[in-house]
């Protein structure tokens, strides 16, 4: 996989505000990313997964934490899909 680095500039109080260290802030951020892009379906849980580095399952572990349904259809045919696509 090809990837890009990005950067953010935060207060320097942020991660002590949040009890994390940079490193578990940005897991977590990205994992927030992925989640708040697969339920606003942008993206796949494929994708997702892929995004914030993890497996689908912990993937789909974490969208219960984050209340998020696993779902993304809206018709018969939506779900055949998904199914399909694994």
């Amino acid at each position: 996989m090809d990837t890009i680095q990005i950067s953010i500039e935060l207060p320097q109080d942020a991660f002590s505000a949040l009890r994390q260290e940079p490193a578990a802030f940005v897991r977590e951020m990205r994992l927030a990313a992925a989640v708040k892009w697969y339920e606003l379906e942008r993206i796949s849980q494929a994708k997702a997964a892929e995004i914030a580095g993890i497996s689908r399952a912990e993937f789909l572990a974490a969208l219960s934490r984050y209340n998020v349904t696993p779902f993304q259809y809206h018709s018969a045919d939506d779900l055949i899909s998904e199914v399909a696509d694994g």
